[in-house]
């Protein structure tokens, strides 16, 4: 049974979430946090930094935002800042876990062939030379970490920006070329929604806070994520709505209110357009989900 009222942030697992150093990172396998989750890891995000996640050894099941898989070794994973996520795993089970701050990420994220502001997910066989590679990576960011530290911080940034790569190569994904001016509006209409979803802002005023024209902003929106601005816009609220039904215990009329929907019944009608179900219906059917039932570890 749930008992907050908000999703919590941390600075990593089990600590208060803080202000991070230009180019933090921090490297430790799960099981060093075990005497905090024993392999039960709630729903949390972290608002200043992202995650990439290793499994070398075990299984359970994996959370991220709505989408449950079970999972067995070898999966990795990469999650942003602000994503929420968490896992179930036995005590045989254990990952490197890579926590990255936005800034290092930003400072990567042209030489990285893997959209760095979206999840992935990707589980695969230990026998394909794909995966024995990016275990050594990740061995060596490991070492490197023990050894020198946030001193190591160029070394790191340059293995973690290969690491990223091979997850894009695994995956079979292609990045759309950072150096674009319309992927770069693209991913500035993210942020600026991510900051003013709440406020149920007309279309123009994000053309008007961007310095551009609604043309262009429609054309970065549906290039970067197959949608328009308004589509975009009311994905990032029903997004929302759905964290604060699965990970918190406010009502359903507190949830339209902090999702921007003063009319909980016109929330009511919006969240039932897109998902099929009334809000508290959801809820109910996502709090406990058939295990027996989840998909395979995929690319999302």
């Amino acid at each position: 049974m749930l008992t907050r009222n908000e999703i919590p942030n941390f600075f990593v697992y089990g600590e208060p979430s803080r202000s991070l150093e230009v180019g933090f990172l921090h490297v430790e396998t799960v099981m060093d946090r075990k005497t905090l989750h024993f392999g039960s890891v709630a729903p949390h995000k972290h608002p200043l930094m992202g995650q990439i996640t290793y499994w070398f050894q075990g299984g359970g099941t994996y959370r991220i935002e709505d989408q449950i898989w079970n999972f067995s070794a070898p999966t990795v994973s990469f999650v942003p800042s602000n994503v929420v996520h968490g896992f179930e795993v036995d005590d045989q089970s254990d990952a490197i876990v890579v926590s990255v701050s936005d800034d290092m990420l930003k400072a990567v994220a042209s030489q990285v062939a893997l959209s760095l502001d979206v999840p992935t997910f990707l589980t695969g066989q230990p026998s394909d030379p794909v995966w024995s590679r990016l275990v050594a990576l990740l061995d060596m960011i490991a070492e490197e970490y023990r050894e020198r530290g946030a001193e190591g911080e160029k070394v790191l940034g340059g293995l973690i920006g290969v690491v990223l790569s091979m997850m894009a190569r695994i995956g079979g994904r292609i990045a759309l070329p950072s150096t674009s001016t319309t992927v770069a509006l693209g991913l500035a209409l993210r942020r600026a929604i991510d900051l003013h979803y709440k406020k149920d802002w007309p279309v123009g005023a994000y053309v008007n806070v961007l310095a551009t024209t609604p043309h262009l902003l429609d054309k970065a929106s549906r290039q970067v994520f197959g949608m328009s601005v308004k589509a975009l816009l009311l994905e990032r609220r029903l997004l929302e709505a759905k964290r604060l039904l699965m990970f918190t215990v406010r009502s359903v009329e507190d949830v339209a209110r902090e999702t921007g929907f003063e009319d909980p019944a016109y929330f009511s009608r919006f969240f039932r357009k897109r998902t099929g179900e009334a809000p508290a219906t959801w809820r109910r059917r996502h709090l406990q989900p058939d295990r027996s039932e989840l998909p395979p570890a995929a690319n999302i």
